[in-house]
């Protein structure tokens, strides 16, 4: 099996080209296990799609990370899309745990010029993707990822909510942000 990592990577993206990104918790500590913040991410990827910013071709939402392959098609006002999502999402996540779970903010602080907490780490993975068999690689890792025995947490893909893959397998529409890959390329 090819690594998914094999391709070359960067932190900088471009305005309509497709990407297999993935953004990672601070210390990838297991922020993302209660649905309430993933409802966070889901919401900010509607917001954006409604905007007409982005196009989501696949995801899933871990415990300490989420993967995407998605398509930035404008800029939210000065910033890419992609930048005003980890915005959006920390800052909502932060105001969650300040108000309900201050005891876990604390774990999430940093001594840094711009900022007091992180909730994501610095330069999530960006891998471009050229080809449709690129996205079918990365698609396939993804939407398996909740399988993984580290992670057990569903046994069919398609289980799983927090992914696209039930959209694949059995047609659903549950995230109105998603595109078939297959629209692309």
């Amino acid at each position: 099996m090819q690594n998914i990592f094999s391709t070359p990577r960067n932190s900088s993206m471009a305005i309509g080209e497709v990407y297999f990104w993935t953004a990672t918790i601070y210390e990838w500590k297991k922020l993302l296990k209660p649905d309430q913040y993933k409802e966070i991410i889901i919401g900010s990827l509607n917001y954006l799609y409604q905007k007409n910013l982005i196009k989501v071709y696949g995801f899933t939402i871990m415990p300490n990370h989420m993967h995407m392959i998605w398509e930035l098609l404008g800029k939210n006002g000065k910033e890419l899309p992609n930048a005003s999502f980890t915005k959006f999402t920390a800052h909502e996540i932060k105001i969650d745990l300040q108000n309900k779970h201050p005891n876990v903010l604390e774990h999430f602080y940093v001594n840094e010029k711009d900022r007091s907490h992180r909730i994501w780490q610095r330069d999530p993975l960006a891998v471009q993707l050229l080809s449709r068999s690129m996205v079918e690689q990365k698609l396939d890792y993804i939407h398996n990822n909740p399988l993984q025995p580290h992670w057990n947490l569903v046994k069919n893909p398609e289980d799983y909510y927090y992914s696209s893959a039930g959209f694949y397998l059995k047609g659903e529409t549950k995230f109105p942000f998603l595109s078939h890959y297959l629209e692309r390329f």
